[in-house]
């Protein structure tokens, strides 16, 4: 079965969430702080990694920050917080968080997301590369080129960009979109619009032209800015 790592400092919380999880046939290690917890993640393997934000030590995305670009790991994170402002989740997502569950939450609701980012971290089969225009991306390398400059992404930041340049340039639903990267298990009515946030802020700031264009009313597309003919008119 799954191999769950709950890095949480509220012994309520994690009492519950073994005392879901465990019948079911789960696996379940705990860390009570950050230092323990990126400890245990860099020498175990997980399925997914329940992250709490306000950590004794280490906060959960300076965590997941280190996880994603000093270990490499791609392991699926969940994080777990009170705070719920849009700016909170754009920090969550930035760090390299998959998804987003705000304190109190159903350990229903928590065994769907947790199972969904599973089944999309095993299930994810992508060409080897794509590219449009100037940008490109490696599947294998998991690599996202712009004019020569690197761009880093969360996993579904990931997903999403090479959703749109595989389409491109073809404007996607937001509901293909969503159904694209989260299946029947769509985390929140914002959570798109957080983390299209995310990409935009890597692939398009830094950078004289726009790529990601937004069809209000319709969805999203990805455009080779050197070429007219791709915007929509």
């Amino acid at each position: 079965m799954y191999k769950i790592l709950v890095i949480e400092d509220n012994p309520d919380i994690v009492a519950n969430i073994y005392a879901f999880f465990e019948p079911k046939g789960f696996e379940l290690d705990n860390a009570h702080n950050g230092y323990s917890g990126l400890t245990l993640a860099a020498s175990n393997h997980y399925d997914v990694i329940l992250l709490d934000v306000m950590l004794p030590g280490m906060d959960g995305t300076k965590l997941c920050k280190k996880l994603r670009e000093e270990l490499h790991d791609k392991t699926p994170v969940l994080m777990l917080t009170a705070r719920d402002t849009i700016l909170d989740k754009v920090a969550g997502f930035d760090s390299g968080a998959d998804d987003y569950l705000v304190k109190p939450f159903s350990l229903i609701e928590l065994e769907c997301r947790i199972k969904a980012l599973i089944r999309r971290h095993e299930d994810e089969h992508f060409v080897h590369s794509i590219a449009v225009g100037a940008l490109s991306l490696n599947n294998s390398e998991h690599t996202i080129m712009r004019e020569g400059k690197s761009i880093k992404l969360t996993p579904t930041g990931f997903k999403i960009l090479h959703i749109l340049m595989s389409a491109a340039p073809r404007v996607v639903s937001k509901t293909e979109l969503e159904e694209k990267v989260w299946g029947l298990d769509i985390p929140s009515s914002d959570a798109l619009r957080t983390h299209m946030h995310s990409v935009r802020a890597q692939v398009d700031k830094p950078f004289d032209k726009t790529m990601i264009v937004t069809v209000p009313g319709v969805g999203y597309q990805i455009i080779d800015p050197n070429k007219s003919e791709d915007a929509v008119v």
